[in-house]
């Protein structure tokens, strides 16, 4: 526990840190009863016996921070041998356990070197060295595999975020019309940064629209990024040919994802005028496929409601959640045009960690 407090995840901040302790310790000391949301509301975070844990979600947000911070720890280089703080979903009491153990290889005898034809020496030394050129231990990290036909084409991104304009009777002529036509969501905003954050990073030239106010053309240009669903009338247009895609009922408020093999199931939807307290999970596409009409790569991160564009974000760009791929992908999927349908808890206004609950390969 004290050394990852003392890395650089938690060592400049004090919310975290404090619970992360309170509640190791209170596990170590067989008393884990007392891990609930209030109490520690009150004996960490200073609050009233009585605090709203609604209207005051400390305990829920702190958790959910603290276990990324945790999962990008363990997968940090360096700690593989480390018994693990576990500290799963649904609950506030950590699970210890121990790193699983790399299996033993069991040495080769020696080779008869004297006794091997000069021609089997020569075959032995150029194998070594096609492994060596090869490498098909190291597999490509998830992350990068998923945007490498994003990054490799010699041509600038395209990164299109969902919006809304208000109705105008005319087009927009003062400043203060034009600044009231643009609207966007705080969790597309989100992703977007999160998007431009990683294309930055790998040194890719991108360029950032208002998707109401973009012409269809321009996927023509180059590879796109389509953030938003419902707002993201070209997010529509694509899934709508896709496995998973969008639909929504005006009529009885319902929002919901669409799996085209089992068109009737509604297994991921929203009451859209239903109070955002009771929402507990959302949803998201995400999707990296060839447009068929553009002929360019296309990428979507596109919620059912805001937690889920939010979820979509931080899964596109952290290798820790990026790495389910690999774990239930088919081994060519680097290739293939892909739909991963993902969840997420909502905690407060806020997404936890997304989760990949189907997906498809093509």
């Amino acid at each position: 526990m004290d050394r990852i407090l003392t890395s650089p995840l938690f060592k400049n901040s004090k919310r975290y840190p404090n619970l992360l302790r309170y509640v190791v310790e209170r596990s170590l000391d067989a008393n884990p009863g007392h891990l609930k949301e209030r109490t520690l509301g009150v004996e960490v975070f200073g609050r009233e016996p009585d605090y709203d844990t609604n209207l005051d979600p400390v305990v829920r947000t702190s958790a959910v921070e603290i276990r990324k911070r945790i999962a990008q720890y363990y997968h940090e280089p360096g700690h593989e041998t480390e018994i693990r703080i576990e500290f799963p979903p649904g609950t506030y009491a950590p699970e210890f356990r121990h790193p699983q153990r790399p299996a033993v290889e069991t040495a080769a005898p020696a080779p008869r070197w004297r006794t091997l034809p000069l021609v089997a020496l020569v075959s032995v030394v150029l194998l070594v060295a096609i492994l060596f050129v090869v490498r098909p231990w190291s597999a490509r990290p998830a992350l990068e595999a998923f945007w490498a036909p994003v990054l490799n084409s010699p041509d600038p991104v395209l990164v299109y975020i969902g919006g809304y304009s208000m109705d105008q009777p005319q087009e927009p002529v003062s400043l203060a019309d034009l600044q009231n036509s643009e609207r966007v969501a705080y969790a597309d905003a989100t992703a977007l940064a999160r998007i431009v954050s990683l294309l930055s990073t790998h040194h890719k030239l991108y360029r950032t629209r208002l998707q109401i106010f973009a012409k269809l053309d321009d996927l023509k240009d180059g590879p796109a990024v389509l953030i938003g669903a419902f707002n993201n009338s070209w997010t529509l247009r694509l899934t709508g040919q896709l496995r998973f895609g969008f639909a929504r009922n005006p009529q009885t408020h319902l929002s919901w994802i669409q799996d085209r093999t089992n068109p009737t199931a509604m297994k991921w939807f929203h009451d859209m005028t239903a109070p955002f307290v009771n929402v507990q999970e959302d949803y998201a596409i995400i999707s990296r496929v060839v447009d068929p009409t553009t002929g360019r790569v296309v990428v979507t991160a596109s919620g059912l409601a805001k937690f889920g564009t939010e979820a979509a974000g931080e899964f596109l760009t952290n290798p820790v959640y990026m790495d389910q791929i690999s774990r239930q992908a088919p081994k060519d999927w680097q290739g293939r045009n892909m739909q991963l349908v993902i969840r997420t808890n909502v905690v407060g206004r806020s997404a936890g960690p997304p989760q990949i609950i189907a997906s498809y390969f093509w």
